[in-house]
């Protein structure tokens, strides 16, 4: 198993049946600020829940059509990011990222979705990567707007969420963009 190192603190690992407890254990400390943000933050409420949400990024990974890395940071899990499915006749890709309670404000992501990107973009030859936040989440939006991305768009009631639906801003960045700002 690679490991992928962002900083001498921090490093991306592909998730692995070894991270489920660390990772549902993450997850419970977050939930009340996750739950404000992911959907199915609630409905993970037992460790076999993530042990199937690893099995089924394990599978996605083995067949080529996504991607899914812990953050690590100081040893321990900060998070997760991870393409969505590619879509290869598109040549494109979404990303999806979390940070657990604690590990906010410190760049983490940032630089867990830039070597996201350029993989995409540089070493998987896609054309567009896009990233979807809750128009409400100003910490996720930042992330693709320090990176460079254009916002597109905002579309209205993409998800619902406890407290109701979220209408999401979409930012894209297209390979050519990306080759600019390296």
């Amino acid at each position: 198993m690679f490991t992928y190192s962002l900083d001498e603190y921090t490093e991306l690992r592909p998730l692995a049946m070894e991270h489920t407890k660390p990772l549902f254990e993450l997850t419970d400390r977050s939930r009340d600020q996750l739950r404000h943000w992911l959907p199915w933050v609630d409905h993970v409420t037992e460790v076999e829940h993530t042990s199937n949400f690893i099995t089924n990024a394990l599978k996605q990974g083995a067949e080529n059509g996504g991607f899914t890395a812990g953050v690590w940071s100081k040893g321990d899990l900060a998070g997760v990011i991870g393409f969505h499915e590619i879509n290869w006749t598109n040549r494109s890709v979404s990303i999806g990222y979390w940070l657990g309670k604690g590990f906010e404000g410190q760049g983490l992501m940032t630089s867990a979705c830039r070597v996201l990107v350029d993989y995409a973009l540089v070493t998987l030859d896609l054309n567009r990567v896009e990233i979807r936040s809750a128009t409400n989440n100003k910490r996720s939006r930042a992330i693709p707007e320090r990176l460079g991305f254009v916002l597109e768009g905002v579309i209205r009631q993409a998800e619902k969420l406890p407290k109701g639906y979220v209408n999401h801003a979409v930012y894209g960045m297209l390979q050519h963009e990306w080759e600019l700002l390296r």
